[in-house]
């Protein structure tokens, strides 16, 4: 049974830099990873945040171009998020996914997704 199973998540001040890692276990074989955002305190929609495929292209969100960097260690399956220059917009449970594209490349449609991690909480103060 595949588990993806995020860890890193804290509290931090405006400016601060976090780092978030996912171990994907149970046989994960997906093409495409990435993490999503949502932050239930203010009622938004879950986000896509950053995507990375098996030959390593990334995707980002404008909102984290530059400040974060997505990257995937294989064989291990191990994906991370490094976050830099943290924003209070920032905030809100994060989350890992995996699967598949619908077309030729990874994006952020949640349906390609068909693996998610339970989230792990980032909280930026100002």
């Amino acid at each position: 049974q595949v588990q993806l199973v995020e860890s890193g998540g804290d509290s931090v001040q405006a400016g601060g830099s976090l780092r978030l890692s996912c171990a994907a276990s149970g046989g994960f074989s997906g093409f495409c990873m990435g993490w999503f955002r949502q932050d239930t305190g203010r009622e938004r929609v879950r986000e896509w945040v950053a995507l990375v495929d098996r030959r390593g292209r990334t995707t980002y969100a404008d909102s984290v171009k530059g400040r974060f960097t997505i990257s995937l260690a294989n064989p291990r399956h191990t994906l991370y998020l490094e976050m830099n220059s943290l924003i209070p917009d920032d905030t809100g449970m994060y989350y890992c996914a995996g699967g598949w594209p619908a077309g030729d490349h990874c994006t952020g449609w949640e349906d390609s997704y068909k693996y998610w991690g339970q989230g792990t909480q980032v909280t930026v103060s100002s």
